[in-house]
């Protein structure tokens, strides 16, 4: 234990000594990372979600689609929870609106699908021409459907997330009573 006394202030240079001393001291340690891993997710964050959100728009051109599209877009929500903790995380995304929006994507891709069905095709490019290769915007519904597979992944993905952090396991031990 290494202490320096100066004008009846208490310096701690032991990182434990200043854990212990803030964990008993009845405030909250302050929530998330360093401000360096928080600085950077600021800068980056949004940087993964625009890329997500070009990974789905383009995937009918381009390696890529809904599901990748998806997982990227649910990882960078996932990376704010990570750096600032669920609450940050939660307050951007909350669980009610990631379930709204999982079960949005699924409805539209099974709107599509039975739009197809009614006009006596099933996934096929019912209103618009078949695709022309470099052109962004003759892929027929495949767009639709990789904007629908993305919302369900990506919320999907970011709820189990969230389940895992709000609800943790238990393991069993009993807690040392000290």
């Amino acid at each position: 234990m290494s202490r320096k006394m100066n004008n009846n202030k208490e310096y701690y240079r032991d990182p434990e000594e200043i854990r212990e001393k803030s964990l008993h001291s009845g405030k909250n340690p302050e929530k998330g990372m360093t401000v360096i891993v928080k600085t950077i997710t600021r800068l980056t964050v949004g940087v993964i979600l625009l890329y997500g959100i070009y990974i789905v728009l383009h995937g009918h051109i381009s390696p890529g689609g809904g599901f990748a599209g998806g997982v990227i877009i649910a990882l960078s929500f996932i990376h704010l929870m990570l750096a600032f903790g669920k609450e940050t995380a939660l307050k951007k995304l909350s669980q009610g609106w990631a379930s709204i929006l999982e079960s949005l994507g699924a409805l539209m891709f099974l709107t599509v699908a039975l739009l197809g069905l009614l006009g006596g095709y099933f996934f096929f490019n019912f209103f618009l021409q078949k695709g022309k290769p470099f052109d962004l915007f003759s892929a027929g519904i495949i767009p639709l459907c990789n904007i629908a597979i993305s919302l369900k992944v990506g919320a999907g993905l970011f709820a189990i997330f969230a389940a895992l952090v709000l609800f943790p396991r238990d393991s069993g031990v009993p807690p040392d009573n000290k």
